[in-house]
């Protein structure tokens, strides 16, 4: 039988007390109570008192006395938690952090912290403060590996390699600083996030680098035609791209064809440097949460990505001040 693993429970300490007295067997007791004999005797050394009789002293356990002992030496132990008397409160972050039991729909601690204040909640605590009660066991369920992901560290001996543009594409060097500022909606970042080896089909993301709002489109396949016809659909949604930012990837090599359908510049990135544009790399990382590698997109349904979509478009961004896209589109349109 498994042992318990935590303090005696007051109403624990009582049924001690009252097998004490009718001098059951530490063994027993034990048993009973489902503790190990060493914590019964450690338990029978804190509450033991002396009573005087008539004529006489002897030594008793009493339940009363272990609680208020157990007690004291609670109040050595440090600071109380700060979400320890708010269970509402720490109910939600987990449930957040979990996805509500779907893991596609997790939300990092520093958004479930932002969200909880947006629906009223008035108990406040830091970000690293939360990851501190997850790394110690705090939260019923949540544990650090349910997390999206936890910050890695590069490997020792690390050297970054020398990026070459393509020479023959306009290059991330001469985008203009007006687009770099990030300060003016219209300018997107793009990517496919590919199919497993033996699957077939794609999708297209776009991500706006002001608002972060992604357009996510799905393709039968990874040909640069098929993206040509993708952005020729998202523009007869009334998407307005001022410029886009792409990889050097094959699918986007076709630089005049793709220009006369966009109809606005478009700028390459180093070969091998897909920190160049982040935000979409970021973006393709809460896909993934979706559709994990090994994913055939030919199997997935139309109706599945456009939900991915809407709840990438709400869900809460530190660099919008903890504004979902969708909240940050309105606000600029206002």
């Amino acid at each position: 039988m498994m042992k318990k693993q935590h303090y005696m429970t007051h109403d624990e300490r009582e049924q001690l007390e009252a097998l004490h007295r009718a001098h059951v067997p530490v063994a027993e007791i034990a048993r009973q109570l489902g503790f190990c004999r060493q914590t019964i005797y450690n338990e029978l050394k804190t509450g033991t008192y002396v009573h005087t009789c008539e004529w006489w002293d002897e030594k008793r356990y009493s339940a009363h006395k272990a609680e208020q002992r157990h007690k004291f030496a609670q109040t050595a132990k440090g600071r109380p938690l700060k979400i320890g008397n708010d269970r509402a409160y720490a109910e939600y972050l987990e449930k957040k952090m979990l996805g509500n039991g779907d893991k596609r729909k997790r939300f990092s601690p520093a958004a479930a912290l932002a969200q909880a204040k947006k629906d009223g909640f008035k108990t406040t605590i830091c970000v690293s403060t939360l990851y501190s009660y997850i790394t110690k066991k705090v939260f019923l369920h949540l544990r650090n590996r349910d997390l999206i992901e936890k910050s890695k560290k590069k490997k020792p001996g690390y050297h970054p390699v020398q990026r070459i543009a393509h020479p023959d594409l306009p290059s991330i060097t001469n985008r203009p600083d007006y687009i770099n500022s990030r300060e003016e909606p219209g300018h997107f970042e793009m990517d496919l996030v590919v199919s497993c080896v033996k699957g077939s089909g794609a999708v297209l993301t776009m991500t706006e680098r002001t608002g972060k709002s992604e357009i996510i489109q799905k393709l039968k396949d990874k040909k640069a035609e098929t993206v040509r016809e993708a952005l020729k659909e998202i523009k007869r949604q009334g998407v307005k791209f001022k410029s886009i930012t792409t990889d050097n990837g094959s699918e986007f090599l076709q630089y005049e064809e793709l220009q006369a359908i966009v109809n606005c510049p478009i700028y390459y990135c180093h070969s091998y440097a897909a920190w160049e544009k982040g935000t979409n790399e970021n973006h393709n990382r809460m896909v993934r949460r979706w559709f994990p590698k090994g994913t055939d997109f030919s199997k997935v349904s139309k109706e599945e990505i456009k939900e991915c979509q809407r709840w990438m478009n709400d869900y809460p961004r530190k660099s919008l001040y903890w504004l979902t896209p969708n909240e940050f589109a309105l606000e600029v349109t206002m």
